[in-house]
């Protein structure tokens, strides 16, 4: 008999879900644990941190853990994952999807606020990665999800500090799949299309992101927080066994058109 669903049990899985505070990072979080996962979030702010893993506890019953740290500093990442391995023991799971934007034409934006979202954006993919890699090497096993974008596959104007960013993570993504893969480790990215996410708030009532953003999308809305669940789910579990350096759309439709 076939395993079906059972691929999709993360009973005893240890996780890491950078950026785990807030929006998409705590959708995923919360959708882990709801299949079994024990997981860690991290965030720079400590006390939403907190907050998400103590709401997670509640939920699902799960072991929520919540540690402040900056993807940014090397320092940081090999804390996050010796604090995994103390806490659960391993590393099974890592979510890179701290991330940040700043948006407007390139004659208004500064370099240091271009360098600023690449420093997050990819650089904390790499960063994060590279402290997590030795321990699923160790155990023959890892899922590793990274959170592109579909302004990583194509263009939108007034982005270029973000889809830059996320372009490099779709080929960051591509190149460590084939790196791992004969590690037992799979590295796979969702490409997210609009969602409602705190980082999109402040533009969402703007006439111009209706037209080019909203307008562009097949399903005519922004994205819901349940509704990256599920592509988190397949590609942390055994279901994305067959897969590497993939990249999976949750757009609405919009790439497709």
């Amino acid at each position: 008999m076939l395993p079906g669903i059972k691929l999709f049990d993360l009973t005893g899985r240890a996780a890491i879900i950078t950026g785990g505070s807030k929006g998409l990072g705590t959708a995923m979080a919360a959708g882990l644990a709801s299949a079994g996962a024990d997981v860690l979030l991290t965030s720079r702010n400590e006390d939403e941190g907190k907050a998400a893993a103590e709401q997670i506890v509640s939920d699902f019953g799960h072991r929520a853990l919540a540690m402040r740290a900056d993807v940014t500093s090397q320092d940081d990442c090999e804390a996050v994952a010796a604090r995994c391995l103390d806490e659960f023991g391993k590393i099974d799971i890592l979510v890179n999807n701290a991330g940040i934007n700043i948006r407007g034409p390139i004659d208004e934006l500064t370099y240091e606020q271009f360098q600023d979202v690449q420093r997050t954006n990819t650089n904390g993919v790499w960063l994060m990665t590279k402290a997590v890699v030795p321990s699923m090497k160790e155990a023959k096993y890892g899922r590793i999800v990274n959170m592109a974008s579909t302004l990583g596959v194509v263009g939108l104007s007034n982005r270029t500090p973000y889809a830059t960013s996320k372009g490099a993570v779709v080929q960051m993504t591509r190149a460590l799949g084939l790196e791992l893969a004969p590690f037992g480790i799979s590295c796979n990215a969702i490409c997210p299309g609009p969602f409602l996410t705190p980082m999109n708030i402040p533009i969402k009532d703007d006439e111009q992101t209706k037209k080019s953003i909203v307008g562009a999308v097949a399903l005519e809305r922004w994205g819901e927080m349940q509704e990256i669940q599920g592509a988190a789910l397949l590609l942390v579990s055994d279901a994305a066994s067959y897969m590497a350096g993939s990249l999976v759309t949750v757009d609405g439709g919009w790439t497709a058109k």
